[in-house]
């Protein structure tokens, strides 16, 4: 039986493929205030600011590629059991070929009806741009399905049952600063070798941890050498 191998994976994971993060200097929280972009209470304010910002990283996104750390994690799934639990809103990994992904805080290539949590809808990337008066089959304004700051977290109890069974933790590109997904790292069984990729000291509150000073396509490069040889 394949080792269970759970992948934590966050913004440094797709900075190499070009799509902008978020909390580094520069990132997009120093050019478009969170309380504007990433609230529901903003979305209220200004829509058409929401739309906009959301329709532009769709707009990144596709003109992105995954990187060669995506590729490794996807060719690893021949000798793991690999499932990925990612804060990122792209979809690079399943592009790369990763079967297993879990997204925490929504997916960008799709929309949901703000009066029916439960219609989703997956946008064509040649008209993915989600404007106002584009309305779901209950005629509610649709929105990003995005988990905004303030909203709840719907996959958490999933990421969680499949973090309690890993066998191999690994957490690439977070600053483990963001919650509940940071939280994580509390579901790993003591036993469990647990692998840091990042080129930064990242505070994961543990002192057993195997850090990869690397960013992600090399890192998990190494990763792969060190479990496979």
């Amino acid at each position: 039986m394949k080792k269970k191998l759970v992948v934590l994976s966050g913004a440094g994971m797709s900075a190499e493929s070009g799509i902008a993060t978020f909390r580094d200097s520069g990132g997009l929280w120093d050019r478009y205030p969170v309380e504007q972009v990433a609230t529901p209470e903003g979305f209220a304010a200004d829509p058409e600011l929401v739309l906009g910002f959301y329709n532009m990283r769709r707009r990144e996104l596709l003109s992105a590629s995954p990187n060669e750390g995506h590729k490794i994690l996807a060719a690893m799934e021949k000798d793991f059991d690999v499932h990925i639990i990612t804060q990122n809103i792209d979809n690079l990994h399943e592009q790369a070929g990763s079967s297993r992904v879990l997204h925490l805080h929504g997916e960008l290539m799709k929309a949901r009806s703000t009066g029916d949590e439960a219609l989703v809808y997956e946008l064509d990337p040649a008209k993915c741009d989600i404007l106002p008066g584009d309305l779901c089959e209950k005629g509610f304004q649709l929105r990003p399905h995005i988990v905004w700051f303030g909203e709840p977290v719907p996959m958490m109890p999933e990421a969680e049952r499949i973090t309690r069974q890993a066998d191999i933790f690994v957490i690439i590109g977070t600053s483990m600063n963001v919650y509940p997904a940071a939280g994580l790292l509390d579901d790993v069984r003591k036993s469990v070798p647990v692998y840091l990729i990042d080129p930064k000291d990242v505070n994961t509150r543990r002192y057993d941890i195997h850090h990869l000073r690397m960013g992600a396509s090399e890192g998990v490069k190494e990763l792969q050498r060190l479990l496979t040889y």
